[in-house]
């Protein structure tokens, strides 16, 4: 990670093309995986790209190319050698041993950008069980630094006992610790969350960097961190949110991404028990993204895993002010593109035939936020009327 008055590392990305990604696909990956060591502090230089049926054993791209990027980083003095995606052991080393450079895959980076901004216990705890469990394969001798964490006497076990061994050993009683404190935090949530049930909640889901935070400050009033990077938002946060005269619970999770670490998933799936048992999800979506409509599957297939698909759902397009087209000339003849359309067409397109209401805002800028509360307030209403049937308030 960049620290302030350091030099900032410097980067280049390496990615495969084979049968599941072509060219098209690998560059969408390979600006998530810019923008996510932007986001690390580092300094984006250059990117490697081969056509491969499968990975190389070995070091995952061929000899050739392995031997392009040491040239590259020699000459250029590069720091970290990025893949996206993720290495073996036996990969990592064989790299390393011939780059002689930090190499980083796609889920290491990303645990080092959860590791640098969880606030709370509870992120911290996720973040850290993720990261020794991506890490317990990948072990290579790191027994003195485990065993100061251990806090042990500094003897080594049994006589000829391999380092290798005990390193594991630390580790598998790091991740049981981790996993005995998850639990405990995870029983206080949800009594916080029972202790909450009186409210109609809603949850805030979307991709990273939709807007999902500027929105709870927008409806909240409060000051939710929000920044122009991934994963701003580790941690849940709720908020009690009063339109007209009607209260309702208001909570914004971590934000999702493509080819997320699986580890991180599962120590991340109680931090999802907020949209699991909310009343209704907000799914917000950055409309200027040139890749939206993959966003939205890859958020609903979440949904779906956590079995939240089905709830009720707005659909909440941001970021309306920074829509972009590109107009085609009248004689162009070439089959018009999602890019050619303008924010007016796009609409009567297939968002016009979901069941669910969609709506178009810029939360930045303020715009439609009136219609965009009027639907919440109407969203909410109807669900407090189905459960207090009998509650007097005036709406």
């Amino acid at each position: 990670m960049h620290e302030t008055g350091k030099k900032q590392a410097t980067a280049i990305l390496v990615g495969v093309i084979n049968q599941q990604q072509d060219e098209v696909l690998i560059t969408e990956y390979l600006d998530e995986l810019q923008f996510l060591i932007e986001t690390a502090g580092a300094i984006p230089l250059k990117r490697f790209t081969q056509r491969l049926a499968n990975p190389d054993p070995r070091s995952f791209i061929g000899s050739g190319k392995l031997e392009e990027l040491r040239q590259y980083i020699d000459a250029h003095e590069v720091d970290w050698v990025v893949f996206d995606d993720e290495l073996s052991p036996s990969q990592l080393r064989n790299i390393e041993k011939t780059l002689k450079r930090k190499i980083i895959d796609r889920n290491n980076l990303i645990l080092d950008i959860f590791a640098a901004r969880a606030q709370t216990a509870h992120a911290k705890t996720q973040t850290e069980l993720a990261y020794y469990e991506y890490m317990l394969p990948r072990l290579t001798g790191l027994w003195t630094h485990l065993e100061r964490q251990r806090g042990g006497t500094g003897t080594r076990g049994g006589a000829g006992e391999k380092e290798i061994e005990t390193d594991r050993r630390i580790v598998r009683q790091k991740i049981s610790l981790l996993k005995e404190q998850l639990k405990q935090i995870d029983k206080q949530m949800a009594t916080q969350r029972k202790n909450r049930s009186e409210l109609i909640r809603v949850a805030l889901v979307g991709y990273t960097n939709v807007g999902k935070s500027t929105i709870m400050n927008l409806l909240s009033k409060s000051e939710v961190f929000a920044e122009n990077k991934l994963f701003a938002t580790l941690d849940t946060t709720v908020r009690k949110v009063v339109i007209d005269n009607l209260p309702f619970l208001l909570s914004d999770t971590v934000g999702f991404i493509r080819k997320l670490p699986t580890h991180l998933i599962e120590s991340f799936k109680s931090t999802l028990d907020e949209v699991r048992e909310a009343d209704l999800i907000l799914h917000v979506v950055d409309i200027s993204h040139p890749n939206f409509e993959a966003h939205i599957q890859v958020v609903n297939e979440t949904l779906r895993d956590i079995k939240a698909l089905d709830k009720p759902t707005i659909l909440v397009f941001n970021k309306i002010d920074k829509y972009s087209f590109i107009e085609k000339d009248a004689d162009d003849l070439t089959p018009i593109l999602r890019e050619n359309l303008t924010l007016e067409t796009l609409k009567k397109s297939w968002m016009s035939k979901l069941n669910t209401p969609c709506l178009f805002i810029s939360a930045t800028e303020k715009e439609n936020v009136e219609e965009f509360r009027k639907t919440i307030y109407e969203k909410v209403k109807a669900l407090h009327v189905i459960r207090y049937p009998y509650n007097n308030l005036l709406y």
